[in-house]
């Protein structure tokens, strides 16, 4: 692959005004990284990570969804109607971990991002599956030529569905609802030509260009939150941060909108930085702060019986940023009586103050 210089994509000057605030960034995002690689709760950490990153991509959208209404959704236990503002918080929500499960470069193919977008056809497995006919040859070179026919056969199948999927999608745009005039695919395509050139420059540099790219070009007319997660994922597929997805929105919350919307193009770019490096401070003041409530939650486990369901509590109570007794109730398999005195032994704050709906958690 022939890589552009630095220079041809960014002035000299640029660059170095960026140097500073980029290595920053990108130690921040390599600390808590190696931290998330040799922690015990890292699991339920990530999970926290998202919930607060799909409430703050919100925010940075000058929405608002409250982060009990978010979890309870979650676990189809709502409490009201969702708004609309709900519905978006669990579909950034969902995207998330959709990025997450699937492999490093699966958002940026072509039924990545379909799929992304609202356009593509549920796959489950991102991979192709070996046709059965392969178990009946008996000789491996046929094998091999076989399964390449499956793999072409199954990547030809995908562009046609995203095809029709992406026409269908065009011929049903309501004027109500949609610009008529908006090209997204156009724009799309405009942005992919950006993430083309941002392969010579270092990551955490190439995912800022790549989200303030994004955000100049708009490329969705709907989706605007996809950018910062496609920014996240570039990342993770460069290697920076190989066990988690970077939580952009976080720090993007923390910088003021005058400097993430200026109009000076470096002023963008340090933002973005300011605001990976942010995340991932935020990131890990929160594992420290798991840590030491873990600790505090595991004496409350001694001269406990084997059998008893105090140890998964804790783990659910460190992987969700708040459990109501129906949600205790029905991941521990008790009533949710039991689930109230188990909450009450362990000595969980209560974060809601409602007489119905009660959640608690650790603060």
């Amino acid at each position: 692959m022939n890589y552009k210089k630095p220079e041809s994509l960014l002035p000299q000057a640029l660059l170095q005004l960026l140097l500073q605030p980029m290595s920053r960034a990108t130690e921040a995002l390599v600390r808590l990284d190696e931290r998330l690689s040799r922690s015990d709760i890292s699991e339920g950490l990530l999970s926290r990570l998202d919930f607060a990153d799909a409430i703050a991509s919100l925010w940075v959208d000058g929405e608002l969804a409250h982060m009990e209404d978010l979890v309870f959704h979650d676990a189809r236990m709502d409490v009201r109607s969702p708004s609309p503002e709900l519905v978006l918080a669990h579909l950034v929500l969902r995207a998330r971990r959709e990025i997450a499960s699937a492999p490093a470069d699966w958002p940026f193919t072509a039924a990545g991002l379909a799929r992304l977008r609202g356009r593509g056809v549920n796959d489950e497995t991102h991979t192709p599956k070996p046709s059965s006919l392969s178990k009946l040859a008996p000789d491996d070179d046929f094998d091999e030529a076989l399964a390449a026919f499956d793999a072409a056969l199954a990547k030809a199948t995908t562009a046609l569905e995203v095809a029709r999927t992406s026409t269908s999608a065009k011929a049903e745009r309501h004027p109500l609802l949609y610009d008529l005039d908006w090209d997204e695919d156009a724009r799309l395509q405009k942005w992919q030509a950006v993430v083309g050139e941002v392969e010579s420059l270092p990551s955490v540099l190439g995912a800022a260009i790549m989200l303030d790219a994004w955000q100049t070009i708009a490329v969705s007319e709907h989706s605007p939150w996809l950018g910062r997660q496609l920014a996240a994922a570039y990342l993770r597929e460069r290697r920076t941060a190989l066990h988690h997805l970077p939580t952009l929105n976080i720090g993007l919350r923390l910088i003021a909108r005058e400097r993430r919307h200026s109009r000076d193009r470096s002023e963008r770019l340090i933002a973005i930085l300011e605001a990976i490096e942010l995340g991932a401070g935020q990131g890990l003041k929160e594992h420290d702060r798991l840590v030491l409530a873990r600790a505090a939650l595991e004496r409350r486990l001694q001269d406990k019986r084997d059998s008893s369901r105090l140890p998964a509590l804790v783990q659910l109570v460190l992987s969700r940023p708040m459990v109501s007794a129906a949600m205790a109730a029905r991941e521990l398999s008790v009533t949710q009586q039991g689930a109230l005195r188990l909450i009450k032994q362990l000595q969980l704050r209560e974060l809601t103050g409602r007489g119905r709906f009660r959640a608690w958690g650790i603060l």
